[in-house]
Parts: structure tokens; sequence; C-alpha cells
């Protein structure tokens, strides 16, 4: 079994719900254990708020102003990216690394909820902007509909 979506959403805050309830929706359909969907969903969550916030200059009708989200599930495995057009990770920082963020704090934590709620990250540089592609192994619930054999 695969399936795969991929959305092109405005820089805006709005988005950001509308490919969390496609994830979701994609994943109970399936019949991806409630879990796994779960975890997948924050972290696309956190990736698509990052898209949003720092993704570009947002000056009407540059490329900017939009995102890329695309979900592949493929046999036991889903994997997301989320790439923008904006700067990208400073030269030499396409790793970034993880630092101590305040329980309280508002920002800051999104890259390290991804890191740790996926099985296998990458976040980096592409020519006109950032990526950030995530995967984890899927588990299904009993009798799942289009579970992979």
């Amino acid at each position: 079994m695969s399936i795969w979506w991929s959305l092109h959403l405005r820089r805006e805050a709005a988005s950001v719900p509308l490919a969390r309830r496609l994830l979701l929706g994609t994943m109970e359909t399936a019949g991806v254990d409630p879990d796994v969907s779960y975890d997948l969903s924050v972290a696309l969550t956190e990736a698509c708020a990052n898209a949003v916030e720092h993704g570009g200059d947002a000056a009407p009708g540059t490329a900017s102003e939009a995102y890329r989200v695309t979900a592949y599930l493929d046999g036991e495995k889903c994997r997301i990216e989320v790439s923008d057009s904006g700067p990208g990770f400073a030269p030499g920082r396409a790793r970034p690394a993880l630092r101590p963020v305040r329980g309280d704090a508002e920002h800051g934590r999104g890259l390290c909820l991804i890191r740790e709620l996926a099985d296998h990250v990458q976040i980096g540089n592409e020519p006109g902007g950032a990526v950030v592609s995530f995967d984890k192994i899927l588990k299904w619930k009993k009798d799942a509909p289009l579970m992979a054999v």
C-alpha cells in the first residue's frame, strides 16, 4: 500500500491545522495506530509553523508567500517533507544544534520536538529555501483496511 499527497500552502497560520487534519484523516483511513498518527501530526505542525514563521519575506506576489508539504505512506513507513522558499538555515548550520529551551518558552522547541517524535530527521537547505523531512515506522490498528502487507 502506498499513499502520497502534496499541498502548496500559503504562509498563513490557518494553513497549519489544514495540513495536520489532512495527515490525521489519511492515517485514520489507512488504519495507522492513533499514537503514531498523533506523533507525526505534532511533528508536522511544528515543521509547518516554522515554515510559516521563517519561510520567506511574505511580500505579495513572491514565491515566499507559500510553502509545500508532502507526505508519503509507503509500506511500513511514513515520510513527511516541509519545504519553503525562505533564506534557509545559516551557512554551516544545515543541522541546527539542539539547545536548551525554558519549559514556558513559546518559541525554539519545534526542531527538538520533531527530532523526538520521528525516527529519522533531515534538516537542511535546498535551492531556494529550507527543507525539513522526517519519517517514522508505522504501527497499524488490528484489521487496518489499508495495512501494508
